[in-house]
C-alpha cells in the first residue's frame, strides 16, 4: 500500500518540474525567438520599457505628484517581472546575475521599491537605457531592415544622452535648493549647466560651489569631450557593417568588402536590397 501512494506523489512532483521546463522554455522562445509571435512580444516589452525610461526622465519633474508612488510601485511591479521573466529564459541564471545590466536592473528596482529611502541615487534610474540597448531586444528593428550599419552611432548617442541625464540628475540631487549653490534652483537649471559644462561653453551664470563642485564640473567635461570624440567617431568614420567572416569571426568589414581584411577570406557581404 505505502509503494502504491508514493506512486501519485512522484508523478506529481515530475510533472511540476515538467511544468516549470515547459514554462522556462516558453519564455526563452519568447525572448529569442525570430518567430512573428514572439517578435511581438518582444516589440511590446521594447515600447513597455521605452514608457518606463520617459518616466523615469520625468521623474524630477512628477516627484511631487499625488500619484508618483502609485506609478512607481507599478513599474517596480513590472520590472520585477520582466526580470524573474529574463531570469527563466537564460540558460544559466547564475551566471545570467553576473551581468552588469542585470545588477543595474536590481539597483534600479531598488529604488523604485523604496524611492524614499533611495531618493538620492533615483538619478541613477535612467541608466535603463543603457541596460535595454545591451539586448538583442532592442537592436533587432535595426538589423530586421538592414541598417545595422548604423548600430555604432545610435548607441554613441544614446551613451551621451544616458550620461547627460545621469549628470544632470546627480547635479540635481546634491546642489539644487542649497545654500551654497543658489543658481541652482530646478532640475531644467541642472540639466542647462550640465549641457554648458559637457560642451565645454561654460557661461559662468550657472557653476558648482567649493572645491567638491569644482572638481565634478571638471569630471564632466572630460567625460562630456570624451563622448562627443566617440560620436563624432561613430558618425563620420565610414559605416561597417556587421557580417562574420566564415573563416576568421571578424564581425565588421566594409560594405564593398569582397576578402576578410584580417585572414583574406573570400566575402559574400549580402548588400541592401537582399537584406
Amino acid at each position: 500500500m505505502s509503494k502504491q501512494q508514493d506512486k501519485p506523489v512522484n508523478g506529481d512532483k515530475d510533472e511540476e518540474l515538467t511544468g516549470f521546463a515547459r514554462l522556462r522554455s516558453k519564455l526563452r522562445l519568447l525572448y529569442h525567438s525570430q518567430a512573428p509571435g514572439a517578435q511581438r512580444f518582444q516589440a511590446a516589452v521594447l515600447v513597455v520599457d521605452l514608457a518606463i525610461i520617459a518616466f523615469f526622465i520625468a521623474t524630477p519633474l512628477l516627484r511631487n505628484d499625488d500619484s508618483f508612488l502609485w506609478i512607481d510601485y507599478s513599474i517596480a511591479t513590472l520590472l520585477l517581472a520582466d526580470l524573474v521573466a529574463r531570469a527563466l529564459a537564460s540558460t544559466d541564471i547564475l551566471r545570467w546575475l553576473r551581468q552588469m545590466p542585470v545588477i543595474i536592473d536590481i539597483f534600479i528596482l531598488a529604488t523604485l521599491l523604496a524611492p524614499t529611502w533611495l531618493v538620492n541615487l533615483g538619478f541613477l534610474r535612467i541608466m535603463r537605457l543603457w541596460t535595454l540597448t545591451r539586448t538583442g531586444t532592442f537592436w533587432r528593428p535595426l538589423r530586421k531592415r538592414g541598417l545595422d550599419r548604423y548600430q555604432e552611432p545610435v548607441q554613441a548617442v544614446i551613451n551621451l544622452l544616458v550620461f547627460l541625464f545621469v549628470v544632470t540628475g546627480f547635479v540635481y540631487t546634491a546642489f539644487a535648493n542649497r545654500g551654497n549653490a543658489p543658481s541652482i534652483e530646478g532640475y531644467i537649471d541642472a540639466l542647462y549647466f550640465t549641457v554648458t559644462a559637457v560642451t565645454t561653453t561654460g557661461f559662468g551664470d550657472i557653476v558648482l560651489p567649493g572645491t567638491w563642485g569644482k572638481l565634478a564640473s571638471i569630471a564632466i567635461m572630460i567625460t562630456g569631450i570624451s563622448l562627443f570624440v566617440r560620436l563624432a567617431q561613430a558618425i563620420f568614420r565610414p559605416a561597417k557593417v556587421h557580417f562574420p567572416c566564415p573563416q576568421c569571426g571578424l564581425q565588421k568589414h566594409e560594405p564593398d568588402a569582397v576578402h576578410c581584411k584580417a585572414c583574406g577570406h573570400l566575402l559574400n557581404i549580402p548588400d541592401d536590397g537582399h537584406r
